[in-house]
């Protein structure tokens, strides 16, 4: 058997992401037969007959919406009357009822606000043909970094301050969860004001989940979808993560007229305006897995699914990993070798220095500082953490390898894994090893994926 196991790291990698392709899952989740919809999901479907919408309309936001519009176009054709979808690069997709625009990530500029406004026109359209008696249906596609790309500031702050929001809850190694917590109470569109902004028009969420747990209000804070935290809990999490203090003015201020009841809170669970949403989710980073697997039998390894919900520090989870090709070399546990471990999800990271990386090149260097020559399996292991959607972080690249190799080549060079993980710098590190994987935008987005091989 000839085994390569950057290659074949890199490949099972990639068949992940291909298992994920956004046009793809919309075929496996929506049948067109004549005028009827059909849309399945977890095994149960729903019917929509579109004779009975005079209008059809299309919004998305995230980096797989532009793909995703795309598939939704092909399938509807001329039924859809227009649309607006925002998404980090759209190059190689094309749409020519739905306008398609770029806007800034991970932290939101001009031309997200743009897209909030451009989206809140169209649904003020939908509120018009809906007053005046018109049927409407509104189909929101939905994408991991849609809080970033589509942006609305609430009144009262402006983009710049919601902006320096966004950057120090990155820097403070806040999870998914809790930045979404404060980014919805700070926006007009999230935290399922996008639905408030559609109603009373039908609403068809599809979503492409690239949040742990597949938790909707999570995945792009959630636009179309109630909302669970509150004005307090939103506060607590800048409170608890050390920021309160450093936050602009203006936004300390909406929060404590938040919390004071001066202002309205997002819509809850029993708001009438969810009555006519249904949200589907049509991808997640467990199907990944599932498509990283299978091309890892292909290969001839022995394959384990370890979990779709890696979080946490990125330099505490990446111990695992070293550990785990130690047991599979000392004693062929959990799997014999060849071997093949996965794992999927979002880990975080708390910067402590001035470098250049994400969460997924972090981890890696992590992995690599702790391997050792003499531990068996950790000799000839090839290890790989890279983002679904071709992005880690501030970078040009997905992720990162890490292996005895890459080790041994740092140290001709000089320098030392444990100043680079200090500083936060793993992509000028891996940069000069050589370890950088780079892939460029995928047009999904489904979390992470970390792949172990030992051959």
């Amino acid at each position: 058997m000839n085994l390569n196991p950057y290659e074949d790291a890199k490949a099972i990698f990639l068949a992940g992401v291909k298992r994920v392709d956004p046009a793809l899952l919309l075929d496996r989740s929506l049948t067109l037969e004549g005028e009827t919809l059909e849309v399945r999901s977890a095994g149960t479907s729903h019917v929509y007959d579109l004779k009975a919408f005079r209008h059809i309309v299309v919004a998305g936001m995230g980096k797989a919406s532009a793909v995703l519009a795309s598939a939704i176009e092909r399938l509807l054709g001329s039924r859809i009357d227009s649309g607006f979808v925002v998404t980090k690069a759209i190059a190689g997709s094309a749409c020519s009822r739905i306008r398609l625009a770029e806007g800034g990530h991970p932290v939101p500029d001009s031309r997200s606000v743009a897209a909030g406004t451009a989206v809140l026109e169209l649904a003020e359209q939908v509120r018009l043909w809906e007053a005046a008696g018109e049927r409407c249906l509104a189909i929101i596609l939905v994408s991991g970094g849609g809080s970033a790309l589509l942006s609305s500031p609430v009144a009262g702050i402006s983009l710049a301050e919601k902006a320096a929001v966004t950057r120090l809850l990155l820097g403070s190694g806040a999870t998914i969860q809790e930045m979404n917590a404060v980014r919805k109470h700070l926006s007009a569109v999230k935290g399922g004001r996008l639905a408030e902004a559609f109603a009373p028009a039908e609403i068809l969420s599809l979503v492409l989940s690239d949040v742990v747990g597949d938790d909707l209000d999570s995945i792009a804070s959630g636009p179309s979808v109630p909302d669970a935290s509150t004005w307090k809990s939103a506060r607590r999490v800048l409170a608890d993560r050390a920021i309160w203090e450093e936050i602009p003015e203006a936004v300390r201020r909406v929060f404590e007229e938040g919390t004071a009841g001066k202002r309205p809170d997002t819509p809850k669970a029993d708001s009438p305006v969810f009555r006519a949403t249904r949200t589907v989710i049509v991808g997640s980073n467990m199907l990944a897995l599932e498509g990283a697997e299978e091309e890892a039998g292909k290969r001839g390894y022995a394959s384990l699914v370890l979990t779709s919900g890696l979080t946490g520090e990125a330099r505490e989870a990446a111990k695992l990993f070293p550990a785990m090709a130690a047991d599979i070399g000392r004693y062929g546990r959990p799997l014999g070798r060849p071997a093949c471990v996965l794992a999927g999800g979002e880990t975080t990271v708390t910067l402590r220095g001035g470098g250049l990386g994400g969460r997924n090149q972090e981890l890696a260097l992590a992995v690599l500082a702790g391997l050792r020559r003499s531990v068996s399996g950790q000799g000839d292991m090839v290890f790989l953490s890279a983002g679904t959607d071709g992005n880690d972080g501030p970078t040009d690249a997905a992720g990162a390898f890490a292996s005895i190799e890459l080790a041994e080549r740092a140290e001709v060079l000089g320098l030392d894994p444990g100043a680079y993980l200090a500083a936060n710098d793993s992509y000028h590190f891996f940069e000069k090893t050589g370890g950088l994987l780079k892939t460029g935008p995928t047009g999904t987005n489904v979390c992470d994926l970390q792949i172990l091989v030992l051959p």
